[in-house]
């Protein structure tokens, strides 16, 4: 039997195994037969979750059905499904990608979301990575959509494992990419950096949890009734129920990620593990470090 010589993709996400993102990108990659596609996923919504891991307790894998390809559904979080687990649950690996988010993610919010973990997690093992995301606007976008937007990646995601091949793609980065709106008429790919767009979040107070709704990975705008098992009897009369709720925005008005996404390019951001401070932030406290040892700890009450 002929050896299959394919690369291997681990695919993941944040929003579960089952959410219509995943499932487009999987097909979408199957369809190409350029690839063996493996998935591991969480087994449930794990939006906004950013890089958090299971730690004290051992997480459940279990095999799914997806058409051509070894899938598992993890009970854990986006991040733990792209390290050590996906490795040992789908032989060896060549690259990750992890996505389709429902909702973009740009600037700020790259830090809160799962999807990107996903990609990062695997960085963090030497393992080149993508988190690809779609800005998905309610009342506008379909389900459809996300065909086009895993479409539109496939020469990216080509291209990167060529690069692989050839050893010459670079160690010290993962690629975030962000599909527009109007993902079939995209206006092609563009090279963009990491924003500081935001979406300023607050509390609420809310008399039931019945109030409460649920908010995608982008923290945008995306509203979904509370799941119906939800027990509102079970809340003590003694507590109080907060919600969250959009305060405000802060959009970039520079040569951005966010700002261009919103003029319909596909944005491919290279991000690191690491954040290090503006130059100029650098440069100030490198003389306010000195001064401090020059004064007495009094001055500062």
């Amino acid at each position: 039997m002929e050896e299959d010589k394919r690369a291997t993709i681990l695919v993941t996400n944040d929003d579960g195994i089952d959410a219509p993102g995943l499932r487009a990108l999987v097909h979408s990659l199957v369809a190409t037969n350029l690839f063996k596609i493996q998935v591991c996923a969480p087994d449930s919504e794990k939006s906004a979750v950013s890089h958090s891991i299971t730690w004290l307790h051992p997480i459940a894998a279990k095999q799914v059905h997806i058409d051509g390809t070894t899938a598992f559904a993890v009970s854990g979080t986006p991040a733990d499904t792209s390290n050590d687990l996906g490795k040992r649950g789908v032989m060896k690996l060549t690259k990750v990608v992890s996505g389709i988010n429902k909702g973009s993610n740009c600037g700020y919010h790259i830090v809160y979301s799962g999807t990107v973990a996903g990609a990062r997690e695997a960085f963090f093992n030497g393992i080149p990575a993508i988190s690809v995301s779609y800005d998905w606007v309610k009342g506008k976008s379909n389900v459809h959509d996300f065909t086009l937007a895993a479409q539109a990646c496939i020469p990216i995601i080509s291209a990167v494992l060529v690069e692989i091949k050839n050893q010459s793609f670079p160690q010290r980065c993962f690629l975030n990419i962000d599909v527009p709106n109007n993902a079939a008429n995209h206006k092609g790919y563009k090279l963009t950096k990491q924003g500081n767009s935001i979406v300023r979040m607050g509390w609420k107070q809310v008399t039931s949890e019945t109030e409460e709704r649920k908010m995608s990975s982008d923290m945008t705008n995306i509203d979904t009734e509370t799941p119906k098992d939800t027990c509102t009897s079970s809340v003590s009369s003694e507590q109080l129920l907060f919600a969250r709720e959009v305060r405000g925005y802060v959009l970039d008005h520079e040569d951005t990620d966010h700002k261009s996404l919103q003029e319909g390019y596909i944005t491919v951001t290279p991000l690191a593990a690491l954040s290090p401070a503006e130059v100029d932030c650098q440069a100030y406290f490198r003389e306010w470090l000195q001064s401090v040892t020059e004064l007495p700890s009094s001055s500062a009450l």
